[in-house]
């Protein structure tokens, strides 16, 4: 018998996950540090681990999968793969610089518990 997660599914119209504006400012500006003439896009994913089952993770990409769900913020591009589409729909992804550092946090009316670390959730 295997342990399984059931994550309840939204609405899965429109884009999975929205962006602020400060994070859309931000990803724009790390983007545009990479300095490469590729056009870039910031892949959102979910993968299993972490202390509460789930762990996002967030990197810059090039290539696309025929079942990504590409959304275009301005001059950003946020990309989505289809096995993490069920788990981010309606979150936010969100930017911070603060006294208590800088970081971007994702938002998730899915997650039905979150870790202490705050990059972990089921």
């Amino acid at each position: 018998m295997s342990d399984l997660t059931t994550v309840p599914l939204r609405d899965l119209t429109g884009a999975p996950l929205t962006l602020t504006p400060a994070a859309q400012a931000k990803v724009a500006e790390l983007i545009a540090a990479e300095g490469t003439d590729e056009v870039l896009a910031l892949r959102v994913a979910v993968k299993p681990g972490g202390c509460s089952g789930f762990n996002y993770d967030m990197f810059f990409d090039t290539d696309f999968a025929a079942d990504d769900v590409v959304t275009d913020f301005d001059s950003v591009k946020v990309v989505v793969d289809a096995d993490s589409v069920p788990l981010l729909v309606g979150a936010s992804l969100d930017y911070s610089d603060g006294l208590q550092g800088a970081g971007f946090h994702i938002t998730n009316p899915n997650a039905t518990r979150t870790c202490g670390c705050g990059n972990s959730f089921c």
